[in-house]
């Protein structure tokens, strides 16, 4: 934290609870800053003592939140015996670094990445149904409306009922939206309506989108893009 925050923004980024309860927990006085009783949007800066039901709240040291392109043949993950390549050889070496979500080794597209575990906890946690949206090319071209309509509806897969929340046919696929993140679930789920999948590109992530990011490159988000991924959580 390099400036002052407000106490409930704080509270937030420091894991303990999304701002909405923390200025809950403001108001029932279960909250101090150096001792003193806290007061709803009192700012605090590095130097100040945090403390919610008497345990001190670290600060997050500096949180990191990188956007790659993932490109085909990458696997996501750091050490694997098997993998010839993996996301990390693309990033730099940043301590805690480790992706929000997957991608399996055959798709391509945005994957982030951040050293902070209570956004990556909340960023892939069912409750909050962040959408990610997919470019799906099949082996059999567009899917007709009909197909689409299935995939709103919902197809039964061996881990229960899977249902994409948006789907619009494109040149050689679909233009796809889910808010779940079950392991290579849009490729099982074409393959559950006879549109196997030929190439998956993951277009968004929240209110995050690949955008021009060129293959196997990552940038840095900024801190407003930092701030909406938070926001796309704050919910109770």
């Amino acid at each position: 934290m390099e400036k002052p925050l407000r106490l409930q923004t704080f509270l937030a980024r420091a894991g303990v609870a999304s701002r909405r309860k923390a200025e809950e927990l403001i108001r029932q006085g279960r909250v101090r800053v150096n001792g003193a009783l806290a007061t709803l949007g009192q700012k605090v800066s590095p130097k100040d003592v945090v403390e919610v039901d008497g345990k001190r709240v670290e600060p997050l040291a500096e949180r990191v939140v990188l956007a790659l392109n993932k490109p085909r043949g990458y696997t996501t993950t750091r050490h694997d015996p098997h993998a010839q390549k993996t996301v990390f050889d693309l990033l730099p070496p940043i301590p805690g670094l480790h992706p929000i979500g997957r991608l399996d080794r055959d798709s391509e597209g945005l994957l982030l990445f951040t050293n902070d575990g209570s956004l990556t906890l909340r960023l892939t946690h069912p409750r909050y149904g962040v959408k990610k949206v997919y470019r799906v090319y099949t082996e059999r071209g567009t899917l007709p409306r009909s197909v689409c309509q299935r995939l709103l509806e919902g197809v039964e897969l061996e881990d229960g009922l899977a249902r994409a929340i948006a789907c619009r046919p494109a040149p050689g696929g679909a233009l796809l939206t889910l808010a779940e993140g079950r392991k290579r679930e849009v490729r099982r789920m074409l393959k559950k309506v006879g549109y196997p999948v030929k190439r998956l590109l993951r277009l968004q992530v929240g209110p995050i989108r690949l955008g021009q990011l060129p293959p196997g490159k990552w940038r840095r988000l900024s801190p407003e893009e930092v701030e909406a991924l938070f926001q796309e959580t704050s919910v109770e």
